[in-house]
C-alpha cells in the first residue's frame, strides 16, 4: 500500500471525546488515513474498549485514557500518557465538547462555567500540552472542532456560541503564534444526528439548510481528514461543514 492511501502512516492522532459520535467517526477516518490513534474520553468505557478494537482491526495502534478534561491537570496526564503509550505526537484533535440549550436569562453560573471548561478551555489545555510533541514530530496540526453557533447566533445557545466562537478566535491566534511549525484550522459542523427520527428542531433546521439534509459524522470526519492530511498553504481557517445553513 502507497503513502497516497496512507497519507498519515507512521503519525499519531489524538482525539478528545474520540469514543462516541463524532470524535469516533474522526478516529476512525484518520486510523483510515493510517495513524495510529489516542483518544480521551470521560463516561464511555465500554465504548472506547469496543472503538480500540475496531481501530485495531484496521491495523492500527489504538489507545483510550480516561480523563474529565475540565480537571486541573487533566490536559497534562492525558498527553503525557498517550505520547507515552504511543511514543509521539502528530494530530491533536480537539473534539470533546458539551452542548445544551438554555433560555439566556435562566442559565446559571454553573451552565456558563462548565461551557466554557469543556469546550473553551480544556481544548486551550490540550493544545498547550501539546505543542512541545508537535514541535517536535516537525509537522504539526492542531484541528478545533467549533461549530456553526460560532458565527450564528441562537438566542437559545448563547453560552454554547460564545464558547465555540472563542474557540474558532484561539484557532487563529494560535495559527499566528505557533507557525511556522505547527498549522491550526478549525472544522465547524452545522446540524449533526445521531439518529434517523429528527426531534421537531432539528427537522426545522434542516429546511432551513440550503443542501437539504442533515449532516453526519461522517460529513465532520472527511472534513477533519482533509485538514489533517492536505499540503496546502493553509492555516487559521475554519473549514464549514454546514451543508450552506450559515449562509441563511
Amino acid at each position: 500500500m502507497g503513502s497516497e492511501e496512507f497519507p498519515l502512516r507512521g503519525q499519531v492522532a489524538l482525539v478528545t471525546g474520540g469514543a462516541r459520535r463524532i470524535g469516533r467517526a474522526i478516529a476512525l477516518e484518520l486510523a483510515r488515513a493510517g495513524a495510529d490513534i489516542g483518544f480521551t474520553y470521560r463516561l464511555s468505557e465500554a465504548e472506547a474498549r469496543a472503538l480500540e478494537q475496531e481501530l485495531a482491526g484496521l491495523r492500527v495502534r489504538a489507545w483510550g485514557w480516561r480523563s474529565d478534561l475540565r480537571e486541573p491537570g487533566a490536559a497534562a496526564a492525558a498527553v503525557a500518557a498517550i505520547v507515552g503509550k504511543l511514543g509521539r505526537l502528530d494530530i491533536l484533535v480537539n473534539n470533546a465538547g458539551r452542548y445544551e440549550a438554555a433560555e439566556f436569562e435562566h442559565i446559571t453560573d454553573t451552565q456558563w462555567d462548565e461551557m466554557m471548561a469543556t469546550n473553551l478551555t480544556a481544548p486551550f489545555a490540550m493544545s498547550r500540552e501539546a505543542v512541545p510533541h508537535l514541535r517536535r514530530a516537525g509537522r504539526g496540526r492542531i484541528i478545533h472542532l467549533t461549530s456553526v453557533g460560532a458565527v450564528r447566533a441562537f438566542p437559545t445557545h448563547a453560552h454554547y456560541c460564545a464558547s465555540k466562537a472563542g474557540l474558532a478566535h484561539l484557532a487563529r491566534a494560535m495559527a499566528r503564534a505557533l507557525a511556522p511549525e505547527i498549522q491550526v484550522n478549525a472544522v465547524a459542523p452545522g446540524l449533526i444526528v445521531f439518529s434517523d427520527e429528527l426531534t421537531e428542531w432539528e427537522e426545522h433546521m434542516r429546511e432551513r439548510t440550503p443542501l437539504q439534509r442533515a449532516g453526519t459524522s461522517e460529513d465532520v470526519a472527511g472534513a477533519v481528514r482533509y485538514l489533517a492530511t492536505c499540503n496546502a498553504f493553509l492555516t487559521g481557517q475554519t473549514l464549514v461543514v454546514d451543508g450552506g445553513l450559515s449562509l441563511v
